[in-house]
């Protein structure tokens, strides 16, 4: 199984998808600060020291134990063109056993929206999980007013299941979600068989 290959390294049409190294740090906390107001709306409030050095070490660390452990594949999208981080996207909360489910988060910094990078990202750590970790399912949510991303979503395969009340806390509130999903032998909405 390649999720616990510390050098694994997934490579798009433009991306190279890695785990966080230390020496990112400044190409990260500059364009996370950059796109702050476009991502607060969107995510968990940042906590006071989001944006520092120590906070950022921690996130390499957890990265690589999340990683070895089987429990999450958090890669940062890293362009090849030249190397300049684009945004990141983590396969969480991987269940195995009868479940066979990973959960999919992701951000882009606001420079790099629109371009296509997230779904370059979408489709290559979906098929890693199906093809290489034996993933069957993966999950995803978003806010409902979220238009860009349930596009996004739905252009990489995912379909809509439903709505989860007060799913997550985002932005300081306990937010409403809409719930997608890709499964690795997708036989929804196909009239065939074969």
């Amino acid at each position: 199984m390649l999720l616990g290959r510390k050098k694994l390294k997934l490579e798009t049409e433009r991306l190279t998808l890695r785990l966080p190294v230390h020496s990112d740090f400044q190409q990260w906390s500059a364009l996370r600060l950059a796109s702050q107001p476009f991502l607060t709306p969107w995510e968990p409030a940042w906590a006071a020291d989001h944006l520092g050095r120590k906070s950022f070490t921690n996130r390499v660390y957890w990265a690589r134990r999340s990683m070895t452990g089987g429990t999450a594949l958090p890669l940062f999208l890293i362009r090849r063109a030249d190397q300049v981080l684009v945004g990141a996207i983590t396969l969480d909360n991987i269940r195995r056993g009868p479940a066979q489910a990973g959960t999919l988060g992701y951000w882009t910094g606001q420079p790099f929206v629109r371009q296509g990078y997230m779904r370059e990202a979408i489709g290559s750590i979906v098929h890693h999980a199906f093809t290489q970790m034996d993933l069957s399912r993966i999950e995803a949510a978003c806010l409902p007013e979220n238009a860009p991303s349930r596009g996004l979503l739905e252009k990489s395969g995912f379909k809509y299941e439903g709505v989860a009340q007060s799913y997550l806390q985002i932005d300081g509130r306990w937010r409403t979600h809409v719930l997608y999903a890709a499964l690795r032998h997708d036989r929804r909405g196909r009239t065939q068989t074969g």
